[in-house]
């Protein structure tokens, strides 16, 4: 029959007990792990969250005691009380490997059945039955450490963002449903039939809310539903650190978050990570590792060889540069006698499964063998050894077609190749991805699809016709089949300024109404930026204003903003009260900022009225 606990109360956890607390009475409860029997002798290690502790139970132990301890099996609830005392035996594996309690008092508190599988860190049980059997698969020691973790992680959150001034908030679980990425998960109305709640995709339009109503720092760990298939990932819900700040520069969101994790990982890991994370453009991260998403803890970056053989005997290589492609590759360092013939094969097979036609290579044992040495020279062999900085037990992996297959085909290789040469650190390398495109082509369709940052408007602004190189924005115009929309200005203005401007919209859409721009509140920068650089490609596509003109009316501004605005397909049942406010308020904000940013770069100073 199980006992209670009356007159016993826990005094300490499992795996808090050290070499100091020798000569302590000490009351410690949980389950046990293992018993073993000796005879005169019997020792059980009992668990919680926290550790393992050894009870020790001799021939000094009462008999009623020691009777208990023998009847004990694996997973039996006990509370024990005792002496910590050294242990003869020592085990330097666990944390209380130096101590034991000598057991004087154990109430059996319940008794357990053999579990269905075995309680241990390494398990191979198959996972269905093991969540059938969640509650016992969570006393093992890898996910109740992960649990542990998240626990410690939410707490360094809360207290580093409060720190900085961040106020948390909790947002409604039920909503409305908003535009977001994926499809909603509905709730039936009981009280209003045939109507349904939301569950959040994110708390996007409330934290644009809080911003609008002063809370210029919001946090919130805050639970996610998205309704998409499943990868590795994401998952139909989720918990993400929210935050939003008003007032800040990019560098100032970038140095919090940086703040951030130097806290997190040295009070959860224990680990000194790096004073300023490294920062790449997206632009320099997909040409060098063909991912917006690149592991820079090990080299072997894309170089482009097309130079060296857009003029070469090779069709594979000329067609795709002929075609606006190019020709890339990659070299693994010392990898000639891990990657034969065969492997290289399975390589060739691998890259045709994400998308290449085909992959070439050089295999360096004793001298450079290419797999296409018969159609060019060995100066331009050579040529391409020295631009890649190839040598002898090197492989070098080449890819030849359109720009977006070679670079995600690479970048794939690089990792597969990284991982069986076995040269990637375990160590942690942050990195900054930044100057996102506003859009990116998709080849297949012809269609440009959505993306809309306010830091890519800001360098499009602010370098537009300057002599520093092409932003993100001119680079896929000109770089990529967009170039085929440059005689079709009313297409791209409809859809580049349209998108930008109802990605940030959505606070106007969720209320139907725009009433905050009469109250003092600030629209998202972003807004603001999406009609600046509307009005601006409007302007420029009509040919309204060139650098040997030197007159533009209000009334012209006034005009192009108009027909931008009938050019948002989202304004609907709204359009009327979105126009008017924006067009009696905003115009004069938005154009104003227009003119100062663009005056000088056109007309020339004080040309313009």
């Amino acid at each position: 029959m199980a006992e209670f606990m009356t007159g016993m109360k826990r005094t300490d956890y499992c795996g808090d007990l050290r070499i100091g607390d020798v000569g302590r009475e000490v009351t410690v409860c949980g389950w046990v792990q293992r018993c073993r029997d000796l005879g005169q002798l019997i020792f059980i290690d009992l668990r919680d969250r926290t550790g393992i502790v050894q009870l020790a139970f001799n021939d000094k132990t009462d008999k009623e005691i020691f009777d208990k301890a023998f009847s004990c099996r694996s997973e039996f609830v006990l509370a024990a009380k005792g002496v910590v005392c050294e242990r003869s035996s020592k085990n330097s594996e666990i944390p209380t490997g130096d101590i034991e309690v000598v057991v004087s008092d154990m109430r059996v508190l319940s008794k357990a059945q053999t579990p269905p599988f075995e309680i241990v860190d390494d398990t191979n049980t198959n996972e269905e039955l093991r969540l059938k059997y969640r509650y016992l698969d969570l006393r093992r020691r890898p996910l109740l450490n992960n649990l542990m973790m998240r626990s410690k992680i939410a707490k360094v959150a809360r207290d580093y963002f409060h720190d900085n001034g961040f106020v948390e908030i909790e947002t409604p679980m039920m909503i409305k449903s908003t535009p977001e990425g994926a499809r909603d998960y509905l709730v039936p109305s009981r009280i209003h039939n045939g109507k349904f709640y939301a569950l959040p995709q994110s708390p996007q339009i409330y934290k644009q809310l809080l911003m609008l109503s002063g809370f210029d720092r919001y946090i919130q760990l805050a639970r996610c539903f998205r309704d998409e298939d499943l990868r590795a990932d994401r998952q139909p819900e989720f918990t993400q650190i929210d935050m939003e700040l008003s007032f800040v520069d990019v560098d100032e969101i970038l140095e919090i978050n940086e703040g951030f994790f130097k806290k997190l990982f040295k009070e959860v890991l224990n680990i000194d990570l790096e004073e300023h994370f490294q920062r790449m453009t997206y632009k320099e991260a997909m040409e060098s590792y063909g991912s917006d998403k690149p592991d820079i803890r090990f080299d072997m970056k894309i170089q482009d060889i097309s130079d060296l053989v857009k003029d070469c005997g090779f069709s594979v290589f000329t067609s795709a540069i002929e075609n606006g492609g190019s020709v890339r590759a990659i070299v693994a360092k010392n990898a000639s006698s891990v990657y034969t013939r065969k492997e290289i094969d399975k390589l060739t097979e691998y890259a045709k499964g994400i998308g290449a036609k085909g992959l070439a290579y050089v295999r360096w044992v004793d001298e450079p063998n290419a797999s296409f040495k018969k159609f060019m020279s060995e100066e331009e062999l050579s040529a391409i050894y020295e631009r890649l900085g190839a040598e002898k037990g090197d492989v070098i992996l080449i890819v030849a077609d359109k720009n977006s297959t070679v670079l995600s085909t690479l970048g794939a290789l690089r990792l597969v190749v990284a991982k069986r040469l076995d040269i990637i650190p375990d160590v942690f390398k942050f990195l900054w991805i930044v100057d996102f495109p506003f859009f990116e082509y998709d080849e297949e369709s012809g269609e440009t699809f959505q993306y809309c940052y306010e830091n890519g408007i800001r360098d499009y602004l602010a370098e537009l016709n300057g002599e520093n190189g092409l932003t993100a924005v001119h680079y896929l115009q000109t770089e990529t089949k967009g170039r085929d929309r440059e005689d079709k200005p009313e297409y791209r203005l409809k859809f580049e300024a349209a998108f930008c401007f109802n990605n940030h919209v959505n606070v106007l859409e969720y209320y139907h109404n725009s009433s905050f721009l009469e109250y003092g509140g600030s629209p998202d920068k972003a807004v603001r930026n999406a009609f600046v650089f509307a009005i601006d490609k409007y302007l420029k596509s009509n040919s309204l204003y060139k650098k040997d003109e030197k007159k533009i009316t209000f009334a012209d501004v006034e005009e192009s903003l108009i027909l931008v605005i009938n050019s948002f397909s989202t304004v609907t049942s709204y359009e009327n009260q979105t126009k008017k406010s924006i067009t009696n308020k905003f115009i004069q904000e938005a154009m104003t900022e227009f003119f100062r940013r663009q005056m000088e770069i056109y007309c020339g100073t004080g040309a313009c009225e």
